[in-house]
């Protein structure tokens, strides 16, 4: 058995009820270390171009990380991938909780699941062996339900990743839960699981990885652990990421009232959606698998003549929910918080057609019979909340906001465009490039566009020592400002995909040292990796996600940010007023140190040969 891996994939066909183990490659492995590298690089070969996002020949995975499931702190992600029917290119989400470390203990690096089943199933995978079982009782409940129902069958020891009615429905933005409140949220992959008619898979088992130094990780223990006692971590573990939701608010950070307002004049009581609030209503602390950390809480509060209890909202969603909307009825938006994660529903994405469907009913653009006694305005929390359930249920307006706001936007037309904020039809998440200009640059280049977590956005707040472990001079920040800001987002970019891929939740920065990562990479499998090769991995992870969206005709280059989200025309108040981001010039310096084509992005060939990527970009774009 190779060390980190499970050595094996699952090959799963829904349309003939097929089933087969696959040995893992372990150069991929190598090359693309897991998650959604390895995941790129398999669907590459496997989703035929120009396949339907919801259609048979769509491949969804749910792949793991070399550290998933082992000792190294953090490790429990897993990463689902596809072809986004959001964007039509390439897509992927990350989700912690227990699921990805069950997987491996079931046996399998990764499934991946093709075709379409005439009837629900499920798929159920425990201590290496793998089965599909009707779903048909299962179809129409949350995740809720669903997880509780599969447990009480199969026992708790065993996890679900599930959709719910979202999924089932085909929203385009529905996503897969997993531990009652983790989502694998962006790119809409919950359509796609929903559109092959599968309902869940269970997994778990006592099968464990093999480590290639035992002693080593537990000395990278030892070296590390303490590092993570100091104020951030603490505040952190008390909070989660609501500990800097009033913070990013005040900053200019966090988006308001669909991009065009600001704080405070248009959200004043941001302490109302903060972690102190939010820890009135936590009843428990709680932990992805094994985490020293432990950020997650467990809320309990009244709606609707019910008790509710379910995960403490994160920073995005209250942001999404709460401000986007100006919203700031705490709980309301976890009433919201736990429709999305029943359902099956990405907040951020969720958050932001809500906003722009507010923002068409105060410029006049729906129709009463649209609206059907929606009394939709900003702040109404009880209007809000009722559209998010028609969402979910396809239901009048709901059917269409289901679609996104992309393309919502072209069918209601007459100007609606300029308030559907997305990039390249996924809606943008909760940080504002008229704050932090990286997220103007990676909401546009990362091949899956509008993402909070594929762009260098932080670097220039790390120490001199940890940006020179990146390869940086900070001597030229004040000089070359825009060569070294653009170095910098390429060069922590390409770091936060080895991130991604081995399987490790971001907070593992809260350590403070970027060494972090290729120390348990080396420890755990054997390979040698350092910084160096740590960030030429990272560029080989983001070129084959790009040569994916390139081959289905989404060029990065072409998707273009809402005005508003790069300051055109400026806020006339507030911490970011008057503030235009020059993200035009930002991404010339960055395609020209990748050495990606202005026109097309196709890296130049010498750089494609360097990554060992030639022949896959010479299949479709010609010599």
């Amino acid at each position: 058995m190779p060390n980190g891996y499970m050595g094996k994939l699952l090959n799963v066909d829904l349309t003939t009820g097929s089933l087969g183990d696959e040995p893992l490659d372990l150069n991929l492995a190598r090359s693309f270390v897991g998650g959604y590298g390895l995941g790129a690089r398999l669907l590459y070969d496997r989703v035929p171009r120009g396949a339907d996002p919801l259609g048979p020949d769509n491949v969804l995975g749910l792949v793991t990380g070399p550290l998933t499931g082992t000792p190294t702190p953090m490790g429990s992600r897993y990463c689902a991938v596809g072809k986004s029917p959001l964007t039509g290119g390439w897509g992927d989400a990350n989700s912690g909780g227990e699921w990805g470390p069950a997987l491996k203990f079931a046996g399998y690096d990764a499934v991946l699941i093709r075709g379409i089943s005439p009837e629900p199933l499920y798929l159920l995978i425990a201590e290496g062996h793998a089965e599909l079982r009707p779903a048909a009782e299962l179809w129409g409940r949350d995740c809720t339900e669903t997880e509780q129902a599969l447990q009480a069958r199969h026992g708790k020891g065993l996890r679900v990743a599930s959709i719910g009615p979202a999924g089932e429905r085909l929203v385009r933005f529905a996503c897969i839960i997993n531990d009652r409140g983790r989502a694998a949220g962006r790119s809409g992959l919950g359509a796609v699981m929903g559109s092959k008619r599968l309902k869940a898979v269970v997994a778990g088992g006592d099968l464990t990885p093999a480590v290639a130094a035992p002693d080593e990780v537990k000395a990278l223990r030892a070296k590390y652990l303490p590092l993570y006692k100091h104020e951030g971590a603490r505040l952190m573990h008390r909070y989660g990421t609501t500990a800097y939701t009033k913070a990013l608010i005040e900053l200019g950070r966090t988006p308001i009232k669909n991009w065009s307002g600001s704080s405070p004049a248009d959200y004043p009581r941001a302490e109302a959606v903060d972690g102190p609030a939010l820890a009135e209503f936590e009843v428990k602390k709680y932990a992805c698998w094994h985490c020293n950390l432990g950020c997650g809480g467990i809320v309990r509060w009244q709606s609707e003549g019910q008790t509710w209890e379910g995960h403490r909202p994160e920073y995005e969603t209250l942001a999404s929910l709460g401000a986007y909307c100006q919203i700031d009825d705490l709980q309301a938006i976890m009433d919201m918080n736990e429709i999305c994660n029943r359902a099956g529903l990405d907040t951020i994405s969720a958050g932001g057609v809500l906003a722009f469907a507010i923002e068409c009913a105060e410029n006049g653009l729906l129709s009463s019979v649209e609206l059907d006694g929606l009394e939709l305005r900003w702040g109404n929390a009880q209007a809000a909340k009722a559209l998010l359930r028609r969402i979910v249920q396809r239901q009048g307006l709901g059917d269409l906001l289901a679609e996104g706001v992309a393309r919502a936007s072209q069918q209601v037309g007459r100007g609606s465009e300029a308030f559907a904020m997305h990039a390249g039809g996924q809606e943008l998440p909760a940080h504002d490039p008229r704050h932090a200009p990286e997220f103007g640059l990676a909401y546009q280049l990362s091949p899956t566009p509008g993402r909070h977590t594929q762009g260098g956005a932080g670097v220039l707040d790390q120490s001199p020592e940890q940006q020179a472990a990146l390869g940086l001079d900070p001597s030229l920040a004040g000089v070359e400002q825009l060569h070294y800001h653009a170095q910098a987002c390429a060069a922590l970019a390409r770091w936060w995909h080895v991130v991604n891929a081995a399987g490790l939740c971001a907070q593992h920065a809260y350590a403070e040292r970027f060494e972090f990562v290729p120390e348990f990479l080396s420890a755990v499998t054997g390979w040698e990796f350092d910084m160096p090769e740590c960030l030429r991995t990272g560029e080989r992870i983001e070129v084959m996600r790009l040569l994916f969206s390139l081959r289905e005709g989404m060029n990065p280059l072409q998707v273009q940010l809402p005005g508003r989200a790069l300051g055109r025309p400026p806020l006339e108040a507030g911490p970011t007023a008057g503030r235009t981001v020059d993200v035009d010039g930002l991404r010339a310096e960055y395609l020209a140190l990748l050495g990606w084509d202005p026109v097309t992005a196709l890296p130049e060939r010498a750089r494609l040969a360097a990554l060992g990527l030639t022949g896959l970009a010479l299949d479709w774009a010609g010599p």
